[in-house]
């Protein structure tokens, strides 16, 4: 009778164990969808601010309609969704070429002055700081979700209820990567 009750009590811890890994797998999968999420919404955000951008500094720099394109390009694949590397790809690309955007206004000192161009250069900045805390939120919770997936013995709930890993949001340019390199010798 003894063995019995043990038995028993075994299945259940068992049976709990299992409905806990479950449960915990379910919740890592879905704080990963929340955080693409989050990082949806801000590269929207920053979508929908680059037509204005853009307007301001054609009035300054008409002849830069090269630029203008790709940028316009770049925001509809952006608008289009994707993977989350087609989406770090393009996000990469939209960063470039923003820079070379600013890059122009550079050369055109009225258009530095402009009140409007500031006031979108300072939202651009603050989304690109959310974006920055979107992606982190989201890869934490892409590693907790992944960790779950590889960890013995919450693998085999995993593989048994077939939850796949998710990927990173990483920085697909690796010249971005790479750490500069500081010369410290006095001339």
């Amino acid at each position: 009778m003894t063995f019995g009750y043990g038995l028993i009590g075994l299945i259940v811890v068992i049976a709990a164990y299992l409905i806990y890994v479950y449960n915990a797998l379910v919740n890592n999968k879905n704080l990963v969808a929340e955080g693409w999420s989050g990082i949806d919404v801000q590269l929207r955000r920053r979508a929908d601010l680059i037509p204005n951008l853009i307007e301001t500094v054609k009035g300054y720099a008409s002849h830069e309609d090269k630029l203008f394109r790709d940028i316009a390009e770049l925001r509809a694949k952006s608008i289009g969704g994707g993977t989350v590397a087609e989406q770090s790809a393009i996000g990469q690309a939209m960063s470039g070429a923003l820079g070379r955007l600013f890059a122009i206004a550079e050369a055109y000192p009225e258009l530095k002055a402009d009140a409007n161009f500031r006031d979108l250069q300072d939202k651009l900045s603050a989304i690109e700081d959310e974006i920055q805390l979107s992606r982190r939120y989201y890869n934490g919770a892409v590693r907790n979700l992944n960790n779950m997936i590889q960890s013995f013995p919450s693998n085999f709930v995993a593989n048994y209820f077939k939850f796949t890993a998710a990927e990173f949001f990483e920085i697909g340019d690796a010249a971005a990567r790479e750490v500069p390199k500081v010369d410290f010798k006095t001339r």
